[in-house]
């Protein structure tokens, strides 16, 4: 599987006015290309390559790699666009937001990430040193930096480009690694059910909750101070809200990787897999008061899912996806589903059964039964449908799955 590592590049002003000068040359011969790509209806490398390889070594003093990464990420900003008109992301054909985008040339921002291969880069991991190439001449011996474990993961198993970077006035090379994978766990014991929440962010069928009210004073202080600043409206005011966005995000994304590790681990400890609830249209399908909505949006719940996904598939943990529907609302000993068994937002209480139990828990605990009926179908069928909204009862191995809905391939 890849992954990608990065690591800070230390260098001198001297360097660092090279590498600044590399980023702008690179960027404006792209952009150029683009142009031409755009005018020409050409977005295949090779076709572009026609048009505009010798003028991008000529005009900008390109290397023969340079150029013909500038071309590649051309027609790869050209894909990418082509897939989001397609996907819907600016909208339907026709409206204004889709005929703006799609009427005019991709442009680079003069500071975009410029891709570097073995020829145009080289690592001296004993010396943390890296030789790059520059429009001022290779530079060598720029010295870099970065955790103990991430340099290890470098060492061993880069394999592939790396980008330069800059972020916040610091350089970077983003390195792709291949890390092998563990064989998957074709016969777990069982699932880890994991329930996403606006109070708690997740909350496993175990009976652990990972958030804290720390953490959610952080987050409600973070909107309060976001609103504010955007209500200001100064420059000062937008360059305050730049900067505490990016913290947030930072902050954000390591809880997320806490999180996803300790749900990982204990999958793998135990010889289970991992249920987690399909997200996709969370936001179109989701009934929630504002303030709720607020909290809903404000994590990125989709990268803790692509966190214990990639994790899992690591440890050769499986992990299946369900769908999340009035998981808050059945009980997770009889089955009764009715809006009425969650009095609050923290409290389950079955009016069929009595059952009492947190609320999170017992939403984690249906995640977990119906990632297992997932599984069955899923192992014992060679074309199981998506899972239906309306749940049968428990079944077990023992169960004809032929019976049951089915829902999707077991996957990581």
């Amino acid at each position: 599987m890849k992954l990608v590592v990065r690591v800070k590049l230390l260098p001198t002003p001297v360097q660092a006015a090279a590498l600044e000068g590399t980023l702008h040359v690179c960027n404006e011969a792209a952009s150029w290309a683009a142009q031409v790509a755009f005018e020409e209806g050409v977005h295949r490398p090779l076709g572009l390559r026609k048009h505009t390889y010798t003028e991008i070594r000529q005009r900008w003093g390109l290397g023969a790699q340079a150029a013909q990464h500038a071309i590649k990420k051309t027609c790869d900003a050209y894909t990418t666009l082509k897939a989001n008109l397609r996907g819907g992301r600016y909208g339907r054909p026709g409206t204004k937001r889709h005929t703006r985008v799609s009427g005019k040339p991709v442009t680079f921002r003069k500071n975009a990430a410029q891709p570097y291969d073995d020829r145009m880069l080289s690592w001296q991991h004993q010396a943390r040193t890296v030789s790059i190439w520059t429009t001022a001449g290779r530079l060598k011996g720029m010295a870099f930096t970065g955790q103990a474990e991430q340099l290890a993961v470098l060492a061993g198993h880069r394999h592939g480009e790396s980008d330069l970077v800059r972020q916040g006035g610091k350089w970077f090379l983003i390195a792709t690694c291949e890390i092998p994978e563990k064989t998957l766990n074709a016969h777990p014991v069982g699932f880890v059910g994991v329930d996403l929440g606006i109070v708690n962010i997740a909350a496993t069928s175990d009976g652990e909750r990972h958030c804290g009210r720390r953490i959610n004073r952080k987050r409600t202080n973070d909107r309060a101070l976001r609103s504010k600043l955007q209500k200001k409206g100064t420059k000062s005011a937008k360059r305050r809200a730049k900067k505490y966005a990016g913290k947030e995000a930072r902050r954000n994304k390591d809880i997320n990787h806490k999180i996803s590790k300790r749900i990982v681990a204990e999958a793998e400890r135990t010889g289970r897999g991992i249920a987690l609830e399909e997200l996709t249209g969370i936001r179109e399908r989701a009934r929630l008061r504002k303030p709720q909505r607020t909290t809903l949006h404000s994590w990125p719940f989709a990268q803790l899912g692509s966190f214990i996904a990639y994790k899992a598939k690591k440890a050769g943990v499986p992990v299946i996806y369900i769908d999340p529907a009035y998981t808050s609302q059945e009980c997770s000993q009889c089955h009764h589903t009715a809006r009425t068994n969650r009095p609050t937002q923290a409290r389950f209480a079955c009016k069929a059964c009595g059952f009492i139990e947190h609320a999170d828990h017992n939403s984690s605990h249906n995640i977990t039964r119906r990632g297992w009926m997932a599984w069955v179908c899923g192992a014992q069928s060679t074309a199981p449908a998506r899972e239906s909204r309306t749940q049968p009862g428990p079944i077990t191995a023992s169960d004809d799955p032929s019976s049951k809905p089915g829902t999707s391939v077991p996957g990581s």
